[in-house]
């Protein structure tokens, strides 16, 4: 049997909800032993089902059971079990740590009590808010946290003549729980001894919205400043649901052709792209519905169209790319299905999941201390546990990263933040992608210098160019890379292969190389070649068919595909640099956007796969809380629109009293069927229309503020540019402003995390230039200045864009 790259490494889950235990699942994938504490009722969710499906006493919900494997339980009463607890936690490296019942609730199990107590610990917490700032006891769930994030209205999802909708299936909770992973591995490499403080407000930020503030305080103007419908987008076919993409002015040309409409095709226009193909939504629709889904799918992957078909919880396991690849695999104990590992890598080896413990299983193998079960904790001690190390946690290491777009830079400005050298690889023929969808004219000097989302991607890197359609430019490329300890890409997978950089290339220049592909579909399959947005990897996992109202044709999310890509990366890079650290082996890392998706999307295939149910979209409602809806305000926005709204979620009795006590109990409250959450779901129909007059009646400050008083979860429908607003952002540091060469002094967002071992400040240097690392990295690579001149005059390199 392998040895996985975190046996060895001891982790005490104190967690209570879907982030923490997502969490935990990821390093138990990775090997770490993950002892669950649970308080003698047991974790809640082992009773959870979205679907409502009966969960038998004694027996626990199918996601549970999916988010639990190879993890141990013991239960401990918070009124006698304290020496317990704190003995677990001595014999341990980390913790995970969040707002729940049992033992978590205690006092001294508070995060930085148990980081006094035990300062060898890397302690991570998961909260709405973040620990610090003016909000951070504030009542909150993933709706309102959408909602303050401006994810809801980010990118301009929806119809325009409805309520914007959130995006569906719990996304923010899994976003959270993998930030949390990473930076939990993070802090291992510096030696641990940290408390890391997670806010969920800011991962739904990074994994929702699209850099707005940098974007807005850059250029003077929103992202989006209305709903509309992407067109085609999610559309129906003959047989079923197909998304087509068009993301670029090419792909709409190539639309137009696949369609037999070359006449459409306009370069002059004014329009933009989206302008063009509303204009002919008609047609693209009524093309669409003559069609199959397949035969348009055959079609949109000749012309290299984006497309998917649009996967739910009956469908999804079916497809013929996710059974050729063995997407999903049999749950060890109970026997549904569900997504095998978001990442694969080798020869590193993640654990293959193993049953989930029943309640308490494990509790009387853990009380005698010097009898754990199959651990020697010296001696795992004195072979894994790394010293303390002042500095970032990825200093020292060197990242060629090749990527373009959203989901590869998401992934290595992560590493840039956290210490690594990190050298953005681009030519001045196909420089990254995002230099270019600013809608700055070409006729601007240095147009391509001035895109936020570059910016917002890329500070702290070095930036290169190579033309790497010539011998030299792959020549130095290899030169750079027998630098590196990490080579990351997200290209298709026949890119890179036509160039001849496959890993085992790469392995031959640097034997011990960790090398991350981010192919949209995996680098085998029938769908390894087709491109891939966010938006289709959305509509392929499920993603896409949670989100919308039950009457339209799902909503693409058209935000969660690329940032969630990029983290789940980043802990199979991290993993793969400590099975490197152990045996000084390299790996190949495949990270597949569709995989990483799949897991977030988990729900839907074990609700069918357990219990038959088919999770349906329901515009603002959710499985968690009643009610649960927007509601409009009485005031315009800021684009002169009666477009202003609250989000309001009812998850407990407790709360729906102090709702009704913030209301002044008006007589429809008082109704029998309303005290209960299953009631209360069975009449939200009534609920929406007087809490939409009472909230019709009021201003969003006004609302917020009277049902935070009562402990009530409750939000403004942020524009996401507006971030900045938010005095818990401001607190805790979230945006800082960083200068720029070319452009002013902007706000970027940071990481998601505070550690009480700093940093301070996450931005050191701006996004790069295009080319304005060469002459320092060719120098450093053993060549001089005339060399370095010669490359530029033969095109090799350069610092502005080739037409």
């Amino acid at each position: 049997m392998p040895e996985h790259p975190l046996s060895g490494y001891a982790i005490v889950d104190l967690s209570t909800g879907i982030a923490g235990a997502y969490c935990t699942k990821l390093l138990a994938d990775g090997g770490a032993e993950v002892v669950k504490v649970e308080p003698p009722q047991g974790d809640p969710l082992r009773a959870w089902s979205a679907s409502g499906a009966d969960v038998i006493e004694g027996t626990d919900g199918a996601l549970f059971s999916y988010l639990a494997c190879s993890k141990r339980s013991v239960v401990a009463d918070p009124d006698g079990d304290t020496e317990f607890v704190d003995a677990l936690l001595a014999d341990a490296d980390a913790v995970l740590w969040s707002r729940g019942p049992g033992i978590a609730a205690a006092p001294q199990f508070a995060p930085d009590e148990i980081h006094r107590r035990h300062p060898h610990l890397t302690v991570t917490a998961i909260t709405p808010f973040g620990l610090t700032g003016p909000w951070s006891e504030r009542p909150a769930t993933e709706f309102t946290l959408q909602a303050w994030s401006g994810g809801i209205v980010g990118l301009g999802r929806g119809a325009p003549d409805r309520a914007p909708v959130y995006v569906g299936g719990q996304v923010g909770e899994y976003l959270a729980g993998a930030y949390a992973s990473a930076a939990t591995l993070a802090s291992r490499l510096r030696g641990g001894a940290e408390l890391i403080d997670l806010s969920m407000l800011e991962t739904s930020i990074l994994g929702l919205t699209y850099y707005p503030v940098t974007y807005f305080e850059m250029l003077g103007r929103p992202w989006r400043d209305a709903r509309r419908l992407t067109v085609p987008g999610i559309a129906r076919a003959k047989d079923g649901l197909v998304d087509i993409g068009c993301g670029t002015a090419q792909q709409w040309f190539d639309l137009c052709a696949m369609t037999g409409h070359v006449e459409w095709i306009d370069e002059d226009s004014p329009l933009t792209i989206t302008q063009q193909a509303t204009e002919h939504a008609d047609e693209l629709y009524a093309w669409v519905a003559d069609q199959t889904v397949d035969e348009i799918r055959d079609l949109a992957t000749a012309f290299r169209i984006p497309n998917a078909p649009v996967a739910h919880g009956a469908n999804v396991e079916r497809l013929d790319h996710y059974v050729e690849r063995g997407s999903f695999i049999v749950n060890p104990r109970d026997g549904f299905t569900q997504p095998g590992h978001p990442y694969r890598m080798a020869p590193a080896a993640l654990r293959p999941p193993e049953p989930a413990p029943r309640l308490g299983e494990h509790t009387d193998l853990y009380r005698p201390r010097n009898s754990v079960p199959g651990r020697d904790r010296g001696a795992s001690t004195a072979r894994n546990a790394l010293p303390r190390r002042d500095g970032l946690p990825l200093a020292g290491l060197r990242v060629v990263d090749m990527t373009t777009f959203w989901a590869g830079p998401s992934c290595t400005h992560l590493m840039a933040m956290l210490g690594a050298d990190v050298i953005h690889v681009e030519s001045t023929r196909h420089p990254d992608g995002t230099r270019l969808i600013a809608g700055i004219p070409a006729t601007e000097q240095l147009w391509w210098e001035r895109s936020p989302i570059f910016s917002g991607l890329n500070t702290n890197k070095h930036g290169v160019t190579l033309n790497l359609q010539h011998p030299t430019g792959r020549e130095l490329l290899g030169r750079l890379i027998a630098t590196a300890d990490v080579v990351v890409e997200n290209f298709t997978p026949r890119v890179l292969e036509s160039m001849g950089l496959t890993y085992d290339a790469v392995k031959a220049i640097t034997p011990d190389i960790v090398m991350a592909r981010m192919p949209g579909f995996g680098l085998d399959g029938p769908w390894r070649d087709n491109p891939a947005f966010a938006y289709v990897i959305e509509a392929a996992a499920g993603i896409s068919w949670l989100t919308g109202y039950p009457d339209l044709n799902p909503f693409e999310p058209y935000s969660v595909g690329d940032p969630n890509a990029g983290i789940h990366a980043l802990n199979a890079i991290l993993l793969a640099l400590e099975h490197r650290r152990k045996t000084g082996e390299g790996s190949l890392v495949e990270a597949a956007m569709v995989d990483a998706a799949l897991s977030i999307a988990a729900e839907q295939v074990i609700e069918y796969s357990a219990y038959g149910a088919l999770l349906q979209r329901s515009g603002n409602r959710g499985p968690t809380a009643a009610p649960q809806n927007l509601y409009r305000t009485n005031e315009t926005d800021e684009f002169g629109r009666l477009d202003s709204w609250v989000a309001l979620a009812v998850e407990t009795d407790a709360q729906w009293a102090g709702l009704c006590e913030a209301l002044g109990h008006p007589p429809w409250t008082t109704s029998d069927g309303l005290t209960t959450a299953s009631g209360r779901r069975a009449r939200h129909d009534l609920l929406d229309d007087h809490l939409a007059r009472w909230c019709g009646e009021r201003t969003a400050n006004e609302i917020v503020d009277m049902l935070w008083a009562h402990g009530v979860p409750v939000a403004k429908v942020m524009q996401p540019h507006r971030q900045t607003e938010l005095p818990q952002l401001s607190a805790r540091g979230f945006f800082e402003p960083v200068d720029h060469p070319v452009n002013p002094p902007t706000p970027h967002s940071t990481l998601p995390f505070r550690s009480s071992r700093g940093p301070q400040r996450v931005h050191t240097a701006s996004a790069p230039l295009l080319g304005e690392h060469n002459a320092e990295v060719l120098r450093e690579l053993g060549l001089d200045d005339e060399e370095i001149s010669r490359l530029e005059a033969d095109g090799i390199i350069g610092t502005t864009i080739a037409r």
